[in-house]
């Protein structure tokens, strides 16, 4: 670990102390981002943190084909939701942004049931592009419930019509995950690192197996689970974290993950989603 001025080196990681507001611009372009903003004030992050999540999507300058994966969830004010989420994917797409793919990602349980209102359980995770995206590498972990047949689906017309498609696909045993991905969030976060809302390390993990190249940055570091989904799958990786202690769990997280063997070899390590009939 060497560390020169706010600046940490571990491995492949470049870890920043500061202010990604004043950081970021420094950076020049980057060719991906895994994070997740603060919710508004939904946690309480201890001293001086962002609160303006549009205001660092701006000033993310994202190369020709570079992909930004934006984790977020509104937060419930006098019993109704923000709307704070499709701000932000607004935002994105103001900016000159592809809103590639709208993706949900479906908890194991909610830990605020309201009285007058379904149990909230899931999250957006918005998956921004400039143009194309460069790296994509899609899990093929989803079991299919007629593996041997034929896909007979049909295309719908814009009159309300419908035909066949050209060519017939035969299934394997496993085709693309959907894009709603069923992962139970982590438990007891505060006690294993210190941090009041820790992203789910498996998600974080199957985000940037799917969407980057080499290098992945995360201008909300917290606890640093960007970081170690690197470290694991062996990217290099940029994080900014402006709150000390948050950004020391970092580090140790990080350094740790590099000292122990590698915990996802190779995507069949990643959850297997049931199988769902489509078509």
């Amino acid at each position: 670990m060497t560390d020169l001025g706010g600046v940490v080196t571990i491995g492949n990681a470049t870890l920043y102390h500061g202010d990604c507001l004043e950081i970021l611009p420094t950076l020049g372009k980057v060719d991906a981002v895994v994070t997740s903003p603060p919710y508004g004030d939904l946690r309480n992050y201890g001293g001086e943190y962002c609160k303006s999540p549009i205001d660092v999507l701006n000033a993310i300058d994202l190369s020709d084909g570079g992909v930004c994966v934006w984790n977020v969830a509104d937060q419930v004010i006098n019993g109704s939701e923000s709307g704070e989420s499709f701000r932000q994917a607004l935002a994105g797409i103001d900016r000159g942004w592809r809103l590639h793919d709208t993706m949900i990602w479906c908890k194991s349980g909610s830990a605020f049931p309201d009285s007058n209102r379904y149990m909230q359980a899931f999250e957006y995770i918005f998956i921004f592009s400039n143009g194309t995206p460069k790296h994509v590498n899609l899990l093929r972990d989803r079991k299919n419930n007629y593996p041997a047949s034929s896909n007979m689906s049909v295309e719908r017309q814009k009159d309300g019509s419908v035909k066949k498609p050209k060519s017939k696909r035969v299934n394997g045993t496993h085709g693309i995950r959907l894009n709603y991905w069923l992962i139970p969030q982590e438990m007891s976060n505060k006690i294993r690192t210190g941090h009041p809302a820790q992203m789910s390390q498996k998600l974080c993990h199957d985000l940037v197996y799917s969407f980057t190249g080499n290098i992945v940055s995360d201008p909300f570091m917290g606890s640093g689970t960007t970081g170690v989904a690197c470290a694991n799958l062996g990217r290099k990786f940029i994080g900014i974290e402006i709150e000390r202690k948050y950004f020391d769990i970092a580090c140790e997280r990080i350094q740790a993950a590099y000292d122990q063997p590698r915990l996802f070899d190779d995507v069949e390590d990643a959850c297997e989603q049931e199988s769902f009939p489509i078509g």
